[in-house]
């Protein structure tokens, strides 16, 4: 589902689905990084249209490449949570899901960063159990308006793009992915995307904290 529907969001009101569109605002985020092949190409299209995004970074990624994470702090992106380990909620008791939550919040200290308060459930599949007792942590859930399905090898670039710019408007979070498999589709698409919304005069923007 490229759109998420209003019922949907009705279904699920606690977690964030977009943003009031009364703002010029619309906010990009990147999950699955960070990594050394395609992250620090993300940061230099968002610096070359004075973009700033929200990265939802696997714990164990973060372990792995500290510099390029350390990289993503130091240009001034906000950082949230995405589990140490991607793990589908659907398929985790809560016991694990939420100790692989804690353990990406421990890497982040690691980073000397205060808590992290921002989580967003590795392919949107996440039990109301778990979303509970993550809330109760203090995290604010973030789900999207648009995913871009950059990730899909059945999808095009030229599909992709179609997907991001037909439903982008001012207040939405959209979907892309620092990801090796998601690359072929994001070197394509994001700079398009960037470019429409500085023609538009809206303004990328980083998660509000």
């Amino acid at each position: 589902m490229i759109y998420v529907p209003k019922f949907v969001t009705r279904l699920f009101p606690k977690r964030i689905w977009a943003y009031p569109t009364q703002t010029n605002a619309v906010y990009l985020t990147f999950d699955d990084g960070p990594i050394p092949q395609v992250s620090p190409w993300v940061l230099q299209q968002l610096k070359t249209f004075k973009a700033k995004a929200t990265f939802f970074c696997i714990g164990d990624n973060v372990q792995k490449y500290p510099d390029v994470f350390q990289k993503v702090l130091d240009e001034g992106h906000v950082i949230g949570n995405h589990t140490f380990h991607h793990y589908n909620g659907w398929k985790t008791s809560n016991t694990s899901y939420i100790k692989d939550v804690s353990a990406c919040c421990e890497v982040f200290k690691a980073h000397h960063l205060a808590f992290v308060g921002l989580f967003r459930p590795p392919y949107g599949r996440i039990t109301s159990s778990q979303a509970d007792a993550i809330q109760k942590q203090g995290y604010t859930i973030i789900m999207w308006s648009v995913l871009s399905k950059d990730y899909d090898i059945n999808v095009s670039k030229q599909a992709c793009l179609r997907n991001v710019l037909k439903h982008i408007k001012p207040g939405s979070i959209i979907v892309f992915h620092d990801s090796l498999k998601a690359f072929k589709n994001l070197k394509y698409v994001l700079p398009k995307v960037l470019e429409h919304c500085d023609q538009q005069g809206w303004k990328c923007q980083s998660l509000p904290v």
